[in-house]
C-alpha cells in the first residue's frame, strides 16, 4: 500500500549533479531493486537565513540558480525530480523524516567545520527517529582522512610530500549516471504539495538575487550540462592537454586561457574524479608531456593538497589558531580595501583585475596571485582574510579550502612544519 511505503532521500549539498554521484547512485539502485516499497526524493535544503547573513555576490546567486535548475531537469530525464526545501537543516529534517517516512539519507561528505558541525546534528537527529545515514567521499579524488592516516595521521604539508602518499593510493572508480527510475518510485504529493504544487520547486532568479544592479554578464552558466560540455571543449585539442603548464597561460587574454572548469569542480557540477580520468587517458596516448605541478593533472591535484590540508585544520580560513599561519600585525586601513575590492587603486593591472572579478565571477589564478600580493606583503599589508572575504563574495569558485591559497601563499607567511 502506498501509505505503507518507505522514502529514500539523497541530499544534495555540493556534487550538485547526476554523473559520478555515488550517493545517489545509492538511493536509485535501492529503489530500483525493490520499487514497490521505495519513493525517492532527491532534495537539496537552502536555508533561507543565508540570503541575509551570508557574503555571496549576485553572480554567485544566479551560478547557484541555473545549477539547481539543471539538476532538476537532468533528474526528471532519470524519472525523478529535484525537491527544494526551505529552512534550516536541523529543523526541516525531524518533521521531514516522519512525513515522508524517511528509511534511508545519503550525502557527500563534507571538510568545512560548519557542514561537520551540521551533519553531526543531522545524525543525531536521523538516529532518534530511525533513520540510517551513509554518506560518501566524492567531492574529491583521494578521501582526505585516507590521505592524513596514510601520512601517520598528520595532513602532508607540503606538494611532493602529499604526491609520495597518494600515489600508493588506489583510485576510486568513476561512475555513470544512475539508469532511469521505474514507476512507482515518485512519490505521491505530501500535505504542503497537495496546498501548494510548486512549494518544493526550485528558487526563481529574482528569490535568490537581492541585489540584481550586481549581475555582470553571464559569462559562465552554472550547472552540470554546462560543466560537461566546458570538459569536453577544453580536453578536444589533446596536445594542448598534454603539453599544458600552468606558468605558461595568460591572466590578461580577452578569452580564458584555461579551462574555467573551478567553478564547476567547486560546487559539484563535474567530478574531480572524472576530470582526473580523463586527463590521464589522454596523457597515456601522448608519453611526452608535461607534469605536475604545473601539469592539468598537476591543477587537479592541487585542489586535493589544499583539501587535505584544510581537513585537518578548523581555523584554515583564519590567521589567529592556524597551525599552518604566522601571526602578523597587519594594517588596518578600510579605505585601502576598499579601494583595492573595487578596482581604484590607481594601479592599472590590479584595478582591471578586481574588475573582472565583480564584473564576471572568475579571474586567472596567476592574476589571483597579483591581487593578493598587492593586498598583502607587496603594497598594502592588509590582512589575507579581508582579501578572503572579497573573494568569498565575488568568485563564482570561492571555497573554503581553496579561497585562500592564492592569498596566504602570496605573503610567504607560511609557518614551517614538518612533513
Amino acid at each position: 500500500m502506498a501509505a505503507e511505503r518507505r522514502t529514500l532521500v539523497h541530499w544534495f549539498r555540493k556534487g550538485l549533479r547526476v554523473h559520478d554521484n555515488p550517493a545517489l547512485m545509492q538511493i536509485f539502485n535501492k529503489a530500483r531493486a525493490s520499487p514497490d516499497k521505495f519513493y525517492v526524493r532527491p532534495i537539496f535544503v537552502l536555508d533561507p537565513g543565508i540570503l541575509d547573513w551570508m557574503q555571496v555576490g549576485a553572480n554567485r546567486w544566479r551560478f547557484l540558480q541555473q545549477i539547481l535548475v539543471d539538476l532538476d531537469q537532468n533528474l526528471k530525464e532519470l524519472n525523478s525530480r529535484l525537491f527544494v526545501i526551505r529552512g534550516k537543516p536541523v529543523d526541516i529534517f525531524p518533521n521531514l523524516f516522519d512525513r515522508w517516512h524517511v528509511e534511508l539519507l545519503t550525502y557527500e561528505t563534507d571538510i568545512e567545520p560548519y557542514a561537520v558541525k551540521r551533519d553531526v546534528a543531522v545524525q543525531n537527529i536521523a538516529a532518534a527517529h530511525g533513520v540510517t545515514v551513509d554518506t560518501h567521499c566524492s567531492h574529491t579524488i583521494y578521501n582526505p582522512e585516507v590521505v592524513i592516516a596514510k601520512n601517520l595521521g598528520r595532513a602532508p604539508v607540503t606538494y611532493q610530500k602529499f604526491l609520495s602518499v597518494v600515489e600508493k593510493l588506489k583510485l576510486p572508480k568513476v561512475l555513470d549516471k544512475p539508469e532511469r527510475l521505474p514507476k512507482g518510485t515518485q512519490p505521491i504529493a505530501d500535505e504542503f504539495e497537495a496546498a501548494e504544487p510548486d512549494v518544493y520547486d526550485c528558487p526563481t532568479l529574482d528569490q535568490l538575487v537581492k541585489r540584481p544592479q550586481e549581475l555582470g554578464i553571464n559569462k559562465f552558466p552554472g550547472g552540470e550540462t554546462e560543466a560537461l560540455r566546458r570538459l569536453e571543449k577544453s580536453l578536444s585539442d589533446e596536445h594542448w592537454v598534454a603539453s599544458f603548464e600552468k606558468p605558461n597561460t595568460a591572466p590578461n587574454s580577452l578569452e580564458p586561457s584555461t579551462t574555467v572548469l573551478s567553478p564547476y569542480l567547486k560546487f559539484g557540477c563535474l567530478s574531480a574524479r572524472l576530470v582526473h580520468q580523463r586527463l590521464q587517458e589522454i596523457l597515456k596516448r601522448h608519453p611526452k608531456h608535461s607534469k605536475p605541478p604545473v601539469s592539468l593533472v598537476g591543477q587537479i591535484l592541487w585542489r586535493e593538497f589544499y583539501y587535505t590540508v584544510a581537513a585537518a585544520e578548523s581555523n584554515f580560513d583564519r590567521m589567529l589558531g592556524n597551525i599552518y599561519c604566522l601571526q602578523i600585525p597587519w594594517q588596518e586601513r578600510p579605505d585601502h580595501l576598499d579601494a583595492w575590492a573595487h578596482g581604484r587603486t590607481g594601479y592599472p593591472f590590479i584595478d582591471a583585475i578586481m574588475r573582472q572579478l565583480r564584473q564576471e565571477g572568475w579571474i586567472h589564478h596567476l592574476a589571483r596571485h597579483a591581487v593578493a600580493c598587492f593586498l598583502t606583503r607587496g603594497d598594502l599589508w592588509i590582512s589575507w582574510e579581508d582579501g578572503q572575504r572579497v573573494f568569498e563574495q565575488l568568485l563564482l569558485d570561492q571555497d573554503w579550502a581553496l579561497n585562500a591559497a592564492p592569498l596566504r601563499s602570496e605573503r610567504k607567511l607560511i609557518a614551517q612544519a614538518p612533513t
